[in-house]
């Protein structure tokens, strides 16, 4: 009774971590090919030292046949099939074009197979916004998190942009009715896939984590806020991205119409819908959104349709059914050099260029002269550049965090925030704690394709702490452990917060400042309306 309650919590993550250990080598010393058992017939993965890894297993039927509906079972099969290689991603345009709208693929790491362990499990979905992105990318190898935590990790691809988000409800007959939300629908059908065969994989059914970064906290967000998810999971992390509001009825209408008239559809046609080849479906929705301040086409994200999401997920309060819940919310220090930083003159601006800047890019509709004014006050040492970089970030993407912290908050619900301040070592360091960075820090996968983190003490020290953060919440909803302050969950008194650096601290309100001078005008998500 004497002990601390930081250091219970370390001996008993110990404790688990050596009784999975005992188990798990136990269980594969009979195991070489790994076989399991899933709706629809058998999988044969592949063996990863020690662990097992079954990849493109289906969890739903080819959309392309049911193009905007819910998705549905997939077909059985006979023998075996083998999982050793990724499923399609989904329909879109950039990296991991163009797709196939056959694309409900999900992925499994786990340390053993049916051994009744109970692992925690973790079921990660990818960024991209709501358009692009795959559950393939070597960032989200769960292996590192596997063996350092004696979890099971699932990633997996779902339906993005037009075909997962377009809202036909209102056109011809009404049969496309809640098509708006099919993509959430997806990971709806994968979570119930997870909880189906949890202890087939190893893992617990009454303990999933869905984490996520960018579109993915996106993505989570939502969930909390859509009946159908109600049990499905137990914890969520959102990791730069978060969902306040919904697309409203009338905006996404709107972006439907303006879809059909590119494809030359007449609304009581819709059903030609169907007939149009993918590439071209995509092709029209690259028209520009005249809603949205960037030169970017249609914004395609979850609607409030009243049919499978019946209110926006943070507004005007933190949803109840995810009240019982605990989050994990946070962002990066730099979110917008990861995409303004691409362009060399941001990096050079003057106090006679930022203005026309700011106006354009910080998304918020403040004046410039009084925001440059108020950070010149606040960062003295600041310059144009570090401004410019410092406010799209307060205004694009930091907001929206803050904004379900408080909510939850205001609800009284388990939430704990953190801020990544330390800055990636790569192009010489210009990019700083940039959008997308904390990725391979959570992972692990400091040396995978992709990461900028390098594999110096610093960053491996920042991936221990961030790591074992996610795996302590993963297990206990608390993502309190040995390696770090003690960090409070977040309160409106207090503002608690968890700063990720090469020493990690907690901290009362960081960005103060910036939070009371973004306050000053309404949150709007956008594309939302």
């Amino acid at each position: 009774m004497g002990l601390s309650r930081r250091t219970w919590i370390a001996g008993t993550a110990a404790g688990a971590l050596l009784l999975g250990t005992a188990r798990r080598a136990a269980a594969d010393r009979t195991v070489s090919t790994p076989i399991a058992t899933v709706t629809g017939g058998r999988v044969r993965g592949i063996r990863d030292g020690d662990l097992f890894v079954f990849r493109g297993i289906r969890y739903g039927a080819d959309t392309a046949a049911t193009r905007f509906a819910p998705p549905g079972p997939p077909r059985p099969w006979e023998g075996v099939r083998d999982a050793t290689a990724f499923g399609n991603s989904a329909p879109q345009r950039g990296a991991d074009a163009p797709g196939s709208e056959d694309c409900l693929f999900l992925n499994v790491t786990t340390p053993a197979l049916r051994d009744g362990a109970r692992r925690p499990v973790l079921v990660y979905l990818h960024g991209g916004g709501y358009s692009t992105g795959a559950g393939s990318d070597p960032l989200y190898d769960g292996s590192a998190l596997c063996r350092r935590g004696d979890v099971v990790v699932v990633t997996l691809n779902h339906r993005l942009n037009v075909f997962g988000y377009l809202a036909l409800d209102g056109f011809g007959d009404g049969r496309f009715a809640g098509s708006g939300n099919v993509g959430q629908l997806d990971l709806i059908a994968a979570l119930r896939w997870v909880r189906r065969h949890a202890d087939e994989f190893g893992g617990d059914a009454g303990n999933v984590t869905v984490f996520g970064q960018s579109g993915g906290g996106a993505k989570i967000a939502t969930l909390m806020a859509m009946p159908a998810a109600a049990g499905l999971f137990h914890r969520a992390m959102t990791m730069s991205g978060q969902q306040v509001t919904a697309a409203g009825p009338r905006a996404a209408r709107q972006r439907a119409a303006m879809l059909l008239d590119a494809l030359k559809i007449a609304p009581a046609q819709v059903d030609r819908l169907r007939e149009v080849p993918m590439e071209r479906v995509l092709e029209a929705s690259a028209i520009r959104d005249p809603s949205r301040i960037e030169d970017t086409g249609l914004y395609f994200g979850p609607v409030l349709d009243g049919v499978s999401l019946h209110r926006h997920p943070f507004y005007p309060d933190a949803p109840a059914q995810s009240r019982g819940i605990p989050m994990l919310i946070g962002n990066t220090r730099d979110e917008t050099r990861a995409f303004l930083g691409s362009d060399p003159e941001n990096f050079s601006l003057t106090w006679d260029t930022l203005p026309a800047k700011l106006v354009a890019q910080q998304y918020v509709d403040l004046p410039a002269d009084m925001v440059i004014a108020e950070y010149r006050r606040l960062y003295p040492r600041y310059t144009p550049s570090d401004v410019f970089f410092a406010a799209t970030t307060a205004g694009r993407s930091w907001r929206g965090a803050i904004e379900e912290a408080e909510a939850r908050a205001r609800q009284g619900a388990p939430a704990w925030v953190y801020q990544l301040d330390w800055p990636s070592p790569a192009d010489d360091g210009r990019l700083r704690a940039f959008h997308t960075l904390d990725i391979p820090l959570v992972f692990g996968t400091l040396d995978a394709p992709g990461s900028r983190t390098g594999t110096g003490a610093d960053a491996r020290a920042v991936a221990r702490r961030m790591g074992d953060a996610l795996l302590a919440f993963a297990r206990t909803g608390d993502p309190n452990h040995a390696g770090l302050p003690a960090w409070a969950s977040y309160s409106l008194q207090r503002r608690e917060t968890m700063v990720f650096d090469a020493r990690s601290r907690a901290v009362d309100d960081p960005r103060r400042g910036e939070r009371l001078l973004y306050a000053r005008a309404p949150f709007v998500q956008r594309g939302t309306f």
